[in-house]
Protein backbone atom coordinates (compact mmCIF):
# COMPACT_ATOMS: atom_id res chain seq x y z
CA UNK A 1 0.00 0.00 0.00
CA UNK A 2 1.93 2.96 -1.25
CA UNK A 3 -0.26 5.56 0.07
CA UNK A 4 0.77 4.58 3.68
CA UNK A 5 4.49 5.59 3.50
CA UNK A 6 3.19 8.99 2.67
CA UNK A 7 0.30 9.30 4.78
CA UNK A 8 -3.22 9.48 3.32
CA UNK A 9 -4.22 9.53 0.00
CA UNK A 10 -4.53 13.05 -1.44
CA UNK A 11 -7.69 12.52 -3.01
CA UNK A 12 -8.77 11.45 0.87
CA UNK A 13 -6.86 14.93 2.09
CA UNK A 14 -8.63 17.00 -0.67
CA UNK A 15 -12.20 15.90 0.21
CA UNK A 16 -11.37 16.41 3.73
CA UNK A 17 -10.10 20.17 3.30
CA UNK A 18 -13.20 21.00 1.20
CA UNK A 19 -15.46 19.04 3.38
CA UNK A 20 -14.18 21.11 6.39
CA UNK A 21 -14.63 24.29 4.51
CA UNK A 22 -18.33 23.49 3.90
CA UNK A 23 -18.62 22.82 7.80
CA UNK A 24 -17.05 25.94 8.51
CA UNK A 25 -19.12 27.24 6.32
CA UNK A 26 -21.78 26.24 7.63
CA UNK A 27 -20.70 26.66 11.14
CA UNK A 28 -20.98 30.29 10.53
CA UNK A 29 -24.39 30.44 9.20
CA UNK A 30 -25.67 28.32 11.61
CA UNK A 31 -24.27 30.58 14.53
CA UNK A 32 -25.35 34.17 12.46
CA UNK A 33 -28.64 32.10 12.40
CA UNK A 34 -28.93 31.35 16.05
CA UNK A 35 -28.25 35.61 17.09
CA UNK A 36 -32.17 36.41 15.08
CA UNK A 37 -34.40 34.00 17.43
CA UNK A 38 -31.90 34.73 20.48
CA UNK A 39 -32.39 38.51 19.83
CA UNK A 40 -36.39 38.13 19.47
CA UNK A 41 -36.26 36.46 22.68
CA UNK A 42 -34.52 39.19 24.55
CA UNK A 43 -36.33 41.98 23.00
CA UNK A 44 -39.57 40.57 23.01
CA UNK A 45 -39.13 39.93 26.76
CA UNK A 46 -38.09 44.07 27.59
CA UNK A 47 -40.32 46.03 25.36
CA UNK A 48 -44.25 45.81 23.69
CA UNK A 49 -42.91 46.82 20.44
CA UNK A 50 -42.05 42.81 19.36
CA UNK A 51 -44.44 39.89 19.98
CA UNK A 52 -43.34 36.98 22.05
CA UNK A 53 -42.65 34.95 19.37
CA UNK A 54 -43.02 30.85 20.81
CA UNK A 55 -41.11 29.29 17.38
CA UNK A 56 -37.99 31.32 18.60
CA UNK A 57 -36.97 28.97 21.46
CA UNK A 58 -37.37 26.07 19.41
CA UNK A 59 -35.59 27.51 16.41
CA UNK A 60 -32.59 28.65 18.49
CA UNK A 61 -32.26 25.27 20.05
CA UNK A 62 -32.20 23.40 16.90
CA UNK A 63 -28.98 25.73 15.62
CA UNK A 64 -27.63 25.44 19.05
CA UNK A 65 -27.68 21.63 18.14
CA UNK A 66 -26.08 22.19 14.43
CA UNK A 67 -23.44 24.44 16.23
CA UNK A 68 -22.32 22.35 18.18
CA UNK A 69 -22.08 19.04 16.20
CA UNK A 70 -20.59 21.18 12.87
CA UNK A 71 -18.17 22.47 15.95
CA UNK A 72 -17.63 18.86 16.83
CA UNK A 73 -16.69 17.76 13.20
CA UNK A 74 -13.87 20.62 13.04
CA UNK A 75 -12.86 19.91 16.31
CA UNK A 76 -11.93 16.08 15.19
CA UNK A 77 -10.38 17.06 12.07
CA UNK A 78 -7.93 19.49 13.81
CA UNK A 79 -7.28 16.61 16.54
CA UNK A 80 -9.05 18.80 19.57
CA UNK A 81 -11.71 16.90 20.24
CA UNK A 82 -12.18 13.97 22.44
CA UNK A 83 -8.26 13.94 23.39
CA UNK A 84 -6.77 15.47 26.72
CA UNK A 85 -2.94 16.21 26.79
CA UNK A 86 -1.92 14.30 29.33
CA UNK A 87 1.72 13.97 27.36
CA UNK A 88 2.26 16.99 26.17
CA UNK A 89 5.88 16.37 25.10
CA UNK A 90 5.73 13.31 22.82
CA UNK A 91 7.69 12.59 19.55
CA UNK A 92 6.54 12.47 16.80
CA UNK A 93 6.58 8.72 16.86
CA UNK A 94 4.97 8.46 20.47
CA UNK A 95 2.67 11.20 19.18
CA UNK A 96 1.66 9.22 16.45
CA UNK A 97 1.32 5.85 18.74
CA UNK A 98 -1.16 8.33 20.91
CA UNK A 99 -2.93 9.75 18.01
CA UNK A 100 -3.67 5.91 16.41
CA UNK A 101 -5.22 5.19 20.37
CA UNK A 102 -7.50 7.88 20.77
CA UNK A 103 -8.19 7.54 17.17
CA UNK A 104 -9.27 4.33 17.73
CA UNK A 105 -11.71 5.61 20.37
CA UNK A 106 -12.77 8.75 18.39
CA UNK A 107 -14.24 5.54 15.19
CA UNK A 108 -16.17 4.01 18.00
CA UNK A 109 -17.87 7.01 18.63
CA UNK A 110 -17.90 7.74 14.68
CA UNK A 111 -19.88 4.46 14.06
CA UNK A 112 -22.00 4.73 17.39
CA UNK A 113 -23.51 7.74 15.95
CA UNK A 114 -23.56 6.67 12.41
CA UNK A 115 -25.17 4.06 13.45
CA UNK A 116 -27.47 4.70 16.17
CA UNK A 117 -28.16 8.49 14.90
CA UNK A 118 -29.56 6.55 11.61
CA UNK A 119 -32.15 5.20 13.73
CA UNK A 120 -32.04 8.03 15.98
CA UNK A 121 -33.35 10.12 12.01
CA UNK A 122 -35.40 7.25 10.73
CA UNK A 123 -37.62 7.85 14.08
CA UNK A 124 -37.97 11.15 13.38
CA UNK A 125 -39.02 10.50 9.31
CA UNK A 126 -42.42 11.13 9.93
CA UNK A 127 -42.68 13.47 12.91
CA UNK A 128 -42.77 17.71 12.74
CA UNK A 129 -41.54 19.62 15.64
CA UNK A 130 -44.76 21.49 17.68
CA UNK A 131 -44.06 25.01 17.41
CA UNK A 132 -42.13 25.63 14.30
CA UNK A 133 -43.29 22.93 12.83
CA UNK A 134 -39.98 21.87 10.70
CA UNK A 135 -39.27 17.98 10.07
CA UNK A 136 -37.57 16.47 12.81
CA UNK A 137 -35.79 14.61 10.50
CA UNK A 138 -33.58 17.47 9.64
CA UNK A 139 -32.79 17.96 13.31
CA UNK A 140 -31.83 14.23 13.52
CA UNK A 141 -29.61 13.99 10.69
CA UNK A 142 -26.87 15.64 11.65
CA UNK A 143 -25.72 12.76 14.36
CA UNK A 144 -25.23 9.95 11.61
CA UNK A 145 -23.81 12.76 9.93
CA UNK A 146 -21.30 13.61 12.31
CA UNK A 147 -20.61 9.87 12.76
CA UNK A 148 -19.63 9.74 8.82
CA UNK A 149 -17.70 12.85 8.92
CA UNK A 150 -15.52 11.83 12.29
CA UNK A 151 -14.69 8.47 9.95
CA UNK A 152 -13.39 10.67 7.41
CA UNK A 153 -11.11 12.97 9.36
CA UNK A 154 -9.87 10.63 11.47
CA UNK A 155 -8.92 8.52 8.72
CA UNK A 156 -6.60 11.12 7.58
CA UNK A 157 -5.06 11.58 11.04
CA UNK A 158 -4.66 7.56 11.20
CA UNK A 159 -3.41 6.86 8.07
CA UNK A 160 -0.76 9.87 8.62
CA UNK A 161 0.20 8.34 12.36
CA UNK A 162 0.62 4.96 10.19
CA UNK A 163 3.06 6.48 8.12
CA UNK A 164 5.20 8.39 10.51
CA UNK A 165 5.59 4.68 12.63
CA UNK A 166 6.58 2.94 9.55
CA UNK A 167 9.01 6.11 8.41
CA UNK A 168 12.72 5.13 9.64
CA UNK A 169 13.70 7.65 12.81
Amino acid sequence: MPFLESGAPAALRHLNRALAGVILLLLIVTVGILVIPVSLQIFSRYTALIPAYIWTEELARFCLVYAVMLGAMLAVREGTHFTVDVFPRLSPRGAARMELISGSFILIFALVFLWWGWEFTEFAFYRISELAELPLWLIHMVWPIAGLVWLLFEAERMLDAVAILRSDG
